[in-house]
């Protein structure tokens, strides 16, 4: 099997992964299958560094909190803040400790230092103020979108005033209820408030678009990209907790499509301002359909946010999937020769990149089979996605950190 993809293979390069496509995407995405191990996130930096200096990319966007990133696209702008708060307040899942992630915001500050604000490299999060267990409070976006509003039209448009605003969002920590997330009945998304302020946010929405050529005179470019931003969010979290409190079968569905909803939409923000490097779960980036077991539920389907923005950007949309042979340390070894993982460990590199065209043929050619992972955070490729992933990483072995 090596004689067969041995001659395919490539160093995991920037010339090597553009080899890949028939132009430069607008949406670069490197889709990761296991969350949290520093070895891929290096080889994530390695890669990411060479496509800013070679390519030309000028943002980089990760599977973190959109609103908390802004703290770190600050940082690495003009090194406001200290390192160490930026990593603890600037990323969401706990991922302000990884180690890889500390290196890159060290190195997009140092590649800012010396080089013109129009040439920056910017970080921004495509997450919503997400986490599996629940969802912020919608309080930070709607008082953020208001507060950029009140400064910038007349009062009389406004749909509310702020103290308005605070009386309906009420206590953080009922929206902040970890038990929502297994209990519809703990939820908040469906009280009259909620409501209230779902059509409050909208008319706050509408007003950002009805508005824009005055606001286009009165602020920033960034200034209105942020206020579309809190927008956005501030849509996205209260359509979640509407749907928290849900009690249909087709809730957890619902939820999953409404997180890939608003990562797409971040996406296709800030791919409408230049070139974005994604780094994800290949759940989110992938063009097929996302599938998932989770506390007993069957199995939910939703179309993750690769599938949307690919559908949105058709050839400007190119999805890199990474997949990795073995995780000791997580209970996953050597894969099983009639598996995607399996044709690409039979060659002894430890790293390499393969054009998924040519390792569908392959893969074809055996009849592979879909791997089964013992270890639940591991998501080995299925096979059948191959004819719409543009390319694969392979990383041989995952040491633990």
């Amino acid at each position: 099997m090596e004689t067969g993809i041995k001659d395919l293979a490539r160093p995991v390069e920037a010339s090597a992964i553009m080899e890949l496509l028939p132009a430069r995407p607008r949406v670069l995405a490197l889709g990761e299958p296991t969350h949290g191990e520093d070895a891929l996130l290096e080889l994530r930096n390695a890669l990411f560094r060479q496509l800013v200096e070679e390519e030309g990319y000028r943002t980089i966007a990760l599977e973190s909190d959109c609103l908390r990133a802004l703290t770190v696209d600050a940082y690495v702008a003009s090194g406001e803040g200290s390192l160490d708060d930026v990593m603890k307040r600037g990323f969401s899942h706990d991922w302000g400790g990884s180690r890889a992630n500390r290196e890159l915001v060290c190195w997009m500050r140092e590649f800012n230092a010396e080089r013109p604000t129009d040439d920056h490299v910017r970080f921004a999060g495509m997450d919503g103020p997400l986490e599996i267990t629940g969802a912020e409070s919608p309080r930070q976006a709607l008082t953020a979108l208001h507060d950029y509003l009140t400064a910038h039209v007349d009062a009389e448009l406004l749909p509310c005033t702020a103290d308005r605003l605070d009386d309906l969002l009420g206590t953080d920590a009922l929206w902040t209820n970890q038990a929502a997330m297994t209990d519809p009945s703990q939820s908040i998304g469906r009280t009259p408030e909620a409501r209230e302020l779902r059509l409050l946010a909208d008319d706050m929405v509408t007003l950002l678009e009805t508005q824009a050529p005055h606001l286009a005179v009165v602020s920033s470019p960034g200034d209105r990209d942020r206020a579309h931003l809190y927008g956005r969010t501030a849509v996205g979290l209260l359509r979640y907790h509407s749907w928290m409190a849900d009690t249909s079968s087709a809730r957890m569905a619902r939820l999953l499509a409404t997180r890939d909803e608003m990562m797409a939409g971040n996406l296709l923000a800030l791919a409408s301002r230049g070139p974005v490097l994604v780094y994800a779960h290949n759940s989110h980036m992938q063009r097929d359909k996302s599938a998932m077991r989770m506390w007993g539920h069957p199995k939910v389907e939703w179309w993750s946010a690769g599938a949307l923005v690919s559908t949105r950007l058709g050839d400007q949309y190119a999805h890199v999937a990474a997949a990795l042979g073995a995780m000791r340390h997580q209970g996953v070894d050597t894969p099983p020769s009639d598996t995607v993982e399996g044709i690409l460990h039979s060659l002894a590199e430890p790293q390499y990149v393969i054009a998924a065209a040519q390792l569908d043929a392959v893969a074809r050619d055996i009849r592979a089979v879909p791997r089964v992972s013992p270890y639940f955070g591991y998501a080995p490729l299925d096979p059948s996605h191959l004819p719409r992933i543009d390319g694969v990483v392979y990383v041989r072995d995952v040491p633990h950190d």
